[in-house]
Order: C-alpha cells, then sequence, then structure tokens
C-alpha cells in the first residue's frame, strides 16, 4: 500500500461500553498494511463527552455516520451492540458504507445479554454498579473481562443506561440481524461458543456470509488480533 492518508479507512466500533482501545492490537497486524485503523470512542465512553441529549442507538448513529461521511469510509467494523449502531448509520441515505464486518454483533434480542440488562434498573448509578460487580465477579474466571470491566469503569454512568435501555427497546421490536442485513453488505465473525442458541438459528437461516472465529473470547482483537485481522483481510479481500 501507498503512503497512510492513501489507504481506505476503516472504522472500528467498540460495544457496549467500551471503548477504541479495544481494538489497538489490530494496528500491529497485516489489516494496517491495507486500512488505515480508525477507532472510535463513542460520546459518553472510554472517557468521551456525552451528547446533549439521551444516548440511544440512532443518536451514536448520527455520530458515526458523520465520522463515515468525513472519512470517505466504505467499511465498518462493530463490535457486539455497535453493529446495531452500524446498520443504522449505514441505512442513511447519503451514507458511503457499503460493508459492515459485525464482530459477535447482535442478531436477536438474546444477544442484549450485557446492554439489556439495564432497562431491569431505574436509575443510571445503580446499574452501573450492578453492571461492573458482574463484571468483576466474570473476571475471576474469564480474565479478558478484565480490561472490558476498566473500561466500563469510565463510561458516563446516564449515558450507559440510556444506550442499554434502548438497545432492549429496539430488540423487542425488530430484529437487529435483519436491520443489519438490510443496511449494507453484512459479514459476520464469531465464535459459536459465545453465541446464543437463537441467534445462530437465525444466522443459519440468514444465508449471511460470516466466519468463524476459532477459540476467540467475545472479544477477538484483544485475545486474538493476528487471527482477526486476518480473517478480516479474507473476507474483505483488501477492498
Amino acid at each position: 500500500m501507498g503512503a497512510e492518508a492513501d489507504k481506505p479507512v476503516l472504522i472500528l466500533l467498540a460495544g457496549f461500553g467500551d471503548g477504541g482501545e479495544m481494538f489497538a492490537a489490530l494496528q500491529d497486524t497485516a489489516l494496517a498494511q491495507h486500512y488505515r485503523l480508525l477507532p472510535l470512542d463513542l460520546p459518553g465512553f472510554a472517557g468521551a463527552p456525552t451528547l446533549p441529549g439521551p444516548t440511544t442507538l440512532e443518536a451514536l448513529a448520527e455520530v458515526v455516520h458523520e465520522t463515515a461521511v468525513r472519512e470517505g469510509a466504505r467499511v465498518l467494523v462493530a463490535h457486539s451492540v455497535a453493529s446495531i449502531i452500524a446498520s443504522l448509520a449505514a441505512a442513511k441515505s447519503d451514507s458511503p458504507v457499503e460493508t459492515i464486518v459485525s464482530l459477535e454483533g447482535n442478531l436477536t434480542a438474546e444477544d442484549a445479554y450485557f446492554s439489556g440488562t439495564a432497562a431491569d434498573y431505574d436509575d443510571a448509578e445503580a446499574f452501573k454498579a450492578a453492571f461492573l460487580a458482574r463484571l468483576e465477579e466474570m473476571a475471576e474466571t474469564q480474565p479478558v473481562i478484565r480490561r472490558y470491566a476498566e473500561t466500563v469503569r469510565q463510561a458516563d454512568p446516564r449515558a450507559l443506561w440510556e444506550l442499554g435501555c434502548d438497545a432492549r427497546r429496539f430488540s423487542e421490536t425488530q430484529v437487529p440481524g435483519e436491520v443489519l442485513r438490510r443496511a449494507a453488505e453484512a459479514i459476520y465473525l464469531y465464535n459459536p461458543d459465545n453465541c446464543a442458541t437463537a441467534s445462530l438459528d437465525w444466522l443459519a437461516r440468514s444465508g449471511m456470509k460470516a466466519a468463524i472465529l476459532e477459540g476467540a473470547s467475545h472479544w477477538p482483537s484483544v485475545d486474538q488480533p493476528k487471527a482477526l485481522a486476518q480473517t478480516m483481510i479474507d473476507v474483505l479481500g483488501c477492498r
């Protein structure tokens, strides 16, 4: 590839409560030889300023859309609930986005196993405290979650809670996988061991292009960056 500025842009969107740092290890892989990697810290997360209004899927999608237009990005890589955000951004009439690579993104309501629990709380601070306690317990047996928990700790409580509640509402009225499939060419990367049965069934019926990440955690950019990078190079064909 030529100079960095001549490479096509790959916008990287972190999942619920996470930040662009989750993609840092990809900078040292072959993927960075083909693309200018642009990880985003969405408003309210990883220390980024909050939005002036509610933190909803649509509001965050507008931020992603504006970035994609400014950068001329044709590909979005979206992790977990950010797959819905990417879908809404790509569906806008003037979006340059042609392809979404979904990293175990939400396909059915069952995938909102982190974000959707926000709707069980009436108070943002209470939800964040309970969510962090849950993550700390999980980190005792799943060390990869330790980094995630520390990033969630930086999230604005209201932004975290509002996004989670909106993700629950969205998934109760729409099928996230169908929204993804309509928005752009969709490529789903996943480890079946991490996915809900309902989502695996939907994926099998959908005919969506997919590739399996053997042995990866829910955060493959953290624990298997080189394997993930090579898989993305393969499925994207360095477009």
